[in-house]
């Protein structure tokens, strides 16, 4: 197998003329690809090219070449298009966890009107997408009823569809996939990319709406036990490869995919390293890529064993190293400081050293 990562970011201003753009007026770009040749558990890395090297040298082989060039011309052609008209990349995905046993706030917003006021605030925090979820998926998390799940979310989901915010179902259940799509929510997001529910795949076909496909390795019940890959970064490429094919042969556009690695499920903290290190290799599979690393327990195993609330400058310093790799979205709970972050990013990232 041949992967293709992202090199170095470029502002704009310095950009080669074979730089590729991560998404249309997306500010992150490279001119540099790594190539990585996979055998099983063994991966060699071949170093850092131009897409112009890369194309002439996959042109040589047989099947692998074809399987470069198709990943070179889903990193070249910009398909990591936006999920809607009128908004750009990065997009800040807000949580709102309606229920009674979140990892990170332990049913603060479990109550309908709370949920409502707290969607409302991050609203004013300058949030681009809600994305309402009643089923907790912590670690060790029970399984809930789809009536429970809908009984939490669909009246805060109508509520809050006229906010302002695109909003987001994030749920592994059909039903309450359904029903929260006709209820005002214009995302798909689930945990199981939509493996967990036989029906799910029609639904979300039939919707016609965004889905984000993530990589858990098991159902959260037992997901943390003991979890093994032969290599979690391309186990993970591979996975996610094969749901895109299997939605888009199934009627699901491949522009309406998005892609989250699944930092924290079913992955110690060796494996979250490694994927979050090889962010820029998930470009190679053409979709919008979502990250998740708010308020993880990583970030507690690295530093201090911190609990979930004072992981915020961890959780700002892994969505920076994100957005140096391209990733699209940002799932958070602290939309304010992550607004914020992104913005100084930015701002230095595209500032010229001549005045």
């Amino acid at each position: 197998m041949v992967t293709m990562n992202k090199g170095s970011a470029l502002p704009r201003s310095l950009s080669s003329s074979e730089a590729i753009y991560l998404a249309p007026n997306f500010s992150v770009s490279t001119d540099l690809i790594t190539v990585a040749i996979r055998a099983g558990s063994n991966v060699s890395y071949i170093g850092d090219h131009t897409v112009k090297d890369i194309r002439g040298w996959a042109k040589l082989l047989d099947v692998r070449g074809e399987d470069a060039l198709s990943q070179l011309a889903h990193i070249s052609s910009n398909t990591a298009k936006p999920i809607t008209s009128g908004v750009q990349y990065p997009l800040i995905m807000g949580i709102v966890n309606v229920t009674p046993d979140s990892f990170s706030d332990g049913g603060e917003f479990a109550g309908e009107e709370t949920a409502v006021n707290h969607a409302i605030s991050l609203t004013n925090d300058g949030v681009d997408i809600l994305d309402f979820g009643g089923e907790s998926t912590r670690p060790g998390a029970d399984e809930i009823s789809s009536e429970d799940e809908l009984a939490r979310v669909l009246p805060v989901i109508e509520r809050c569809r006229n906010l302002g915010p695109i909003l987001s179902i994030d749920t592994r259940k059909a039903t309450v996939m359904d029903r929260a799509v006709k209820g005002g929510a214009a995302i798909i997001n689930d945990v199981t990319a939509l493996e967990y529910d036989e029906r799910s795949m029609h639904v979300a076909s039939k919707a016609s709406v965004p889905v984000c496909l993530m990589h858990s390795s098991a159902d959260p019940k037992v997901m943390q036990d003991n979890p093994q890959y032969d290599h979690v970064l391309f186990d993970v490429i591979d996975y996610l490869r094969k749901r895109v094919d299997d939605c888009v042969r199934a009627g699901i556009k491949r522009s309406d995919i998005i892609l989250d690695p699944g930092i924290g499920f079913g992955k110690t903290l060796d494996h979250n390293l490694v994927l979050l290190k090889g962010l820029r290799f998930f470009h190679a599979l053409g979709c919008p890529i979502l990250l998740g690393v708010s308020r993880k327990s990583f970030i507690g195993k690295i530093d201090r064993n911190e609990d979930a609330k004072h992981r915020i400058g961890g959780s700002l310093s892994s969505l920076l190293y994100g957005l140096a790799a391209g990733v699209h979205i940002f799932r958070v709970h602290d939309v304010r400081e992550t607004r914020q972050a992104i913005a100084i990013w930015q701002s230095i990232d595209n500032t010229s050293l001549t005045l």
